[in-house]
């Protein structure tokens, strides 16, 4: 079994010095893109070490009943999983309801959650089956934790959410299925959100995946067999079809050091999680990126081309309603993929991609206004030498003066 090392202690301290050791050890940083990080929530003594040793084959430690239940992960530890392709990470979290911190310090069990969605590729949640559909369940400030988090966050990955019903018994699974699904919509509903998020359904966010597993203490053999069925799950899991074949914008391995340091030292100095660095920092990343994605997409688009070229020769007729019309169309699609982001950056971004688009279309413009200049004075001078009259000097210069204010109103 592979041993665990310890990320973050119990006082949330980072172990930088043992996580390059453990790259060295493991030859992480060498699987380049081929790997995926799973991270294991719940209730304080619900199993989850159990779970992740007998899942993943590491040598987390795990609580021993003849001692009495209590505090037995302290923060957050790692460690390699044994003989599964591709290169797969276990982490093991300290349990979300632990007394030993007391009623009113739940910063950290908060914190390891976000920290659990913002760096794992499958988060378990390992809860008892007996809890679905129970109002006062341990399981209900969990996941409220969790989708309060999402909702702030606003992480552009999508994540995949594994329940894990532990010492199911006799209850058909598919009717738990459906309970809980309801219970975990319900909850996504009631959770307090930003205007964008209202009608945001659960599976823009997360892929959800249900399974259960008896009794570890009174059907270990039939435990251990499900559990291997289960470790099956996660082999070839970034494959399309696996439980994270979908995923996006994976970042090297040999990143992973500095990416989990960055993101804990985020996190713990938004104690609150409140957590505007995050929000904002994902947002403007983003954003920025998405606006440069339609500037580019809108530069080399060909009616916008065509419109280019054309007025180099001579005025263009409705060449501000058509070149609106083709920047609309990019805006547009700006608008669509970043209304989960913070409103104030998305909106800041817009503006500055239309600035940009705007100064693209300059000279165009420029050239419009000087064939309008240009045909306006022609116009005048020709009429100007037909004209007998001061009345119809002025009669002319206010008919060409109109008609180059109706021509400014095309652009």
């Amino acid at each position: 079994m592979e041993q665990g090392m310890q990320l973050i202690d119990g006082n949330g301290k980072f172990n930088v010095d043992g996580l390059k050791d453990f790259m060295t050890a493991t030859e992480f940083a060498q699987s380049g893109l081929s790997y995926a990080i799973v991270a294991i929530i719940g209730s304080q003594s619900s199993g989850k070490s159990t779970l992740m040793n007998q899942t993943f084959h590491t040598n987390f430690e795990e609580m021993n009943a003849y001692n009495g239940r209590g505090q037995t992960t302290k923060g957050i530890w790692i460690a390699k999983c044994s003989d599964i392709d591709p290169f797969t990470i276990a982490m093991d979290f300290e349990g979300t309801d632990s007394n030993q911190r007391g009623e009113d310090d739940t910063a950290f069990e908060k914190q390891s959650t976000l920290f659990a969605l913002a760096i794992a590729d499958v988060v378990l949640i390992n809860m008892w089956y007996k809890d679905i559909g129970l109002e006062h369940a341990a399981s209900r400030p969990l996941l409220k934790t969790v989708f309060q988090v999402l909702k702030r966050l606003f992480k552009p990955r999508k994540k995949t959410l594994l329940f894990v019903l532990r010492d199911h018994s006799k209850t058909p699974l598919e009717y738990l299925k459906t309970a809980l699904l309801e219970d975990i919509e319900k909850i996504w509903a009631a959770v307090a959100e930003p205007e964008t998020l209202s009608s945001a359904p659960l599976r823009e966010f997360f892929n959800v995946e249900i399974t259960a597993l008896p009794s570890y203490e009174y059907q270990e053999e039939n435990f251990k067999e499900q559990v291997a069925q289960l470790r099956q799950r996660f082999v070839h899991s970034t494959y399309p079809g696996g439980l994270v074949g979908d995923r996006e914008e994976v970042e090297p391995a040999s990143g992973f050091p500095l990416r989990a340091e960055e993101i804990w030292k985020i996190i713990k100095d938004n104690r609150d999680l409140d957590l505007p660095a995050v929000k904002v920092m994902v947002a403007t990343v983003r954003c920025e990126e998405i606006a440069g994605e339609k500037l580019k997409c809108f530069t080399t688009d060909e009616d916008w081309l065509e419109m280019k070229e054309a007025v180099q020769a001579g005025p263009v007729s409705g060449f501000g309603g058509a070149v609106s019309s083709i920047l609309e169309t990019y805006l547009s699609e700006y608008d669509r993929e970043v209304v989960y982001f913070d409103q104030e950056v998305r909106i800041e971004k817009r503006r500055q991609l239309l600035s940009n688009a705007l100064m693209v279309v300059r000279d165009a413009y420029d050239t419009m206004l000087m064939h309008l200049y240009s045909n306006t004075v022609k116009s005048f001078k020709t009429s100007l030498e037909q004209s007998q009259n001061v009345a119809a000097i002025h009669l002319c210069s206010q008919s060409c003066m109109s008609m180059f204010d109706q021509g400014c109103e095309g652009i």
